[in-house]
Formats: structure tokens, C-alpha cells, sequence
């Protein structure tokens, strides 16, 4: 019987991985040709936050623990990343590592205060942090307090490639969101992920087999902020600009809103949800402070027409898994 049903398993197993590389080839051909066609400094934007969303969705949707404070090392490592560019004069790469670094950090402090608790209680502790650290960035020196860090230079990448030029820093960008799109693809597909996936499904069973589940989520969480972190310092160079916002709490339900429109514990969701909320606040920008209100309306709508999010839905009526 045991062999009976584990062959449909087996069986899923690589029609699984084949719909995930062909969606991953897909979705790279698209970002490949897109800044023939669109304005490309829009299309680094979405994939900077593509990976937030994804480092954000790493925990919420394979770990099932939500934080509200995920601002926190989005807006730091920018903040770091380019005071560290514009101040101490460090190239590009060298200020992204620095901003990722801050970030890893400060997941590492946050997770070990956070992971004591579980549900409600996780996700205030995690807002309250981060917070505490939005008005401290609201009064150090060298964020630049309201006015953020402007001006940031962008440099030449290596000593040798010059990000002034466009497509260069479209062409560092799209490596940095593949890279990382990868790496969290091997996470949550590797022995690691699977115990991660068993702590979501049940705790108490988790602990029952042996496994640390404290040590797990933990590496869960640094892992989250580290590559929230990549995403925050890889904006504030190609906008070349860090501020208040980045840190502010607003931008933690962005990054929930994102994820949730997108595809709650799919790969690929969190990349579409990103896409569809910026496409939407680029193109309603007009219109002022309306586009939160139409946000909030087809929030409501998503969660009541497309309890999976758009890839969940897609993928539940495609029989695929994504």
C-alpha cells in the first residue's frame, strides 16, 4: 500500500519541478526583452520589490509566520547602503553587501525577541521593532531625517562596469533578483524547507520528531530579512535615494499586499503581486491619494474573488504547481 501511494508523489515530483522551469524561463525571457518596450527604471523598481516580496513570502508562506516589521530591514540596508555609497565612498557592490550585512543583523536581533512568541503576539513584536527603529531613523544625522539620503551615486560596479548608464544597472539588477529568486527556490525546495513547511503544517509534531523548531525559524527569519535586506540596498541604488518611507510601517503592509494579491506559499506570486500593486500606482498616480482607496477595494476584492491570490488561482485551475 506504501508503494501505491507514494508513486503519485514520485510522479508529481518532476511535473512539479518541469512547470517551475518552464514558468522561471518564462518569467526571465520577460525581464530579458521588457526594457525594449517599457520604461526600464520602472522595471527595476518591481523587481527590487519582487524581492522583497519573495524574502517576505520565505516566511510568512513556508514558515507561516507573518511580520508586520518587514519595513525594517528593507529600509535599513537602504539607508546603510547608501550612506556607505555617498558617504564613506564605497562601490556599488561593496555597499550592497554593507546594507545586506545591516540587514542580516538586525534580523538576527529581531528574530530572537520575535520567535518566543507565536500568532498575533509575533507579528506586534515584530511592528513595535521596527517602529522603535523608524523614529530613530526619524532622528539620527546620517539618515537625513525627512529629507532621507539623496543623491545617491550609483558608480561603476567592480571598478570597471558604470551603473550611470541604464541598461548596465538593469542588466546588475536582473542578475541580483534571478540570483536571489534561485536561492529561494533551492531553500524552500531543500531538507531545510521541507522542515520548514512541516513547522507551518504542525508545530507540536514538528517538535515531536525532534527537530529544533525555535533554531529553524529563526534561520528562517535572518535568511528573510538578509535578502529583504538585498532588496533595499539594490533600490536605494538604482533610485539612488533613501528615506523615511522605506522604514515607515506603510510599507510592511505593502509588502503584505503584495504578497497576498500575488499567491500566498507560491513561488511566483509574490513577483506578480509586486508587479500588479506598483503597474497600479504608476498608473493611477494622478489621482492622487485615491490609489490607496482603490488598493484597499481590490484588496478586498482578491481576498474575496481569489482566496489563492492570481498564481494560486491559476495554478489551482491549471492543475500546476507554482
Amino acid at each position: 500500500m506504501e508503494q501505491v501511494a507514494e508513486a503519485p508523489l514520485r510522479a508529481a515530483a518532476p511535473a512539479r519541478t518541469r512547470s517551475e522551469t518552464i514558468a522561471f524561463l518564462i518569467m526571465a525571457a520577460i525581464l530579458i526583452i521588457a526594457p525594449f518596450f517599457t520604461y526600464p527604471l520602472f522595471l527595476m523598481q518591481v523587481m527590487c520589490f519582487a524581492l522583497f516580496a519573495c524574502a517576505f513570502n520565505l516566511l510568512i508562506g513556508y514558515v507561516g509566520l507573518l511580520s508586520f516589521g518587514h519595513a525594517l530591514y528593507f529600509g535599513w540596508a537602504s539607508y546603510v547602503c547608501a550612506h556607505a555609497a555617498k558617504v564613506w565612498g564605497l562601490t556599488p557592490e561593496l555597499a550592497i553587501i554593507a546594507g545586506t550585512l545591516t540587514a542580516a543583523g538586525l534580523g538576527l536581533i529581531a528574530g530572537l525577541l520575535a520567535i518566543r512568541r507565536q500568532g498575533i503576539y509575533f507579528a506586534m513584536i515584530t511592528l513595535a521593532l521596527a517602529q522603535m527603529m523608524y523614529f530613530f531613523a526619524l532622528q539620527a544625522k546620517f539618515t537625513g531625517g525627512e529629507d532621507g539620503i539623496q543623491g545617491v551615486p550609483r558608480g561603476k560596479l567592480f571598478g570597471v562596469f558604470d551603473l550611470g548608464h541604464t541598461m548596465t544597472m538593469y542588466v546588475v539588477v536582473l542578475v541580483i533578483f534571478l540570483g536571489c529568486f534561485l536561492l529561494i527556490h533551492r531553500i524552500i525546495n531543500s531538507p531545510f524547507g521541507e522542515v520548514l513547511k512541516a513547522i507551518r503544517e504542525n508545530e507540536a509534531r514538528a517538535i515531536s520528531l525532534g527537530y529544533k523548531t525555535d533554531r529553524y525559524k529563526l534561520m528562517a527569519f535572518v535568511l528573510s530579512a538578509t535578502l529583504a535586506g538585498t532588496a533595499g540596498a539594490t533600490k536605494a541604488i538604482v533610485l539612488q535615494i533613501a528615506s523615511l518611507t522605506d522604514v515607515n510601517w506603510p510599507m510592511s503592509g505593502e509588502v503584505v499586499l503584495m504578497t497576498l494579491v500575488g499567491g500566498l506559499g507560491t513561488i511566483f506570486g509574490p513577483v506578480i503581486g509586486a508587479f500588479v500593486i506598483l503597474t497600479m500606482q504608476y498608473k493611477l498616480a494622478p489621482v492622487g491619494e485615491w490609489v490607496l482607496v482603490i488598493q484597499g477595494v481590490i484588496f478586498v476584492a482578491c481576498v474575496l474573488l481569489f482566496r489563492r491570490g492570481i498564481v494560486g488561482e491559476l495554478a489551482r485551475i491549471f492543475k500546476i504547481k507554482l
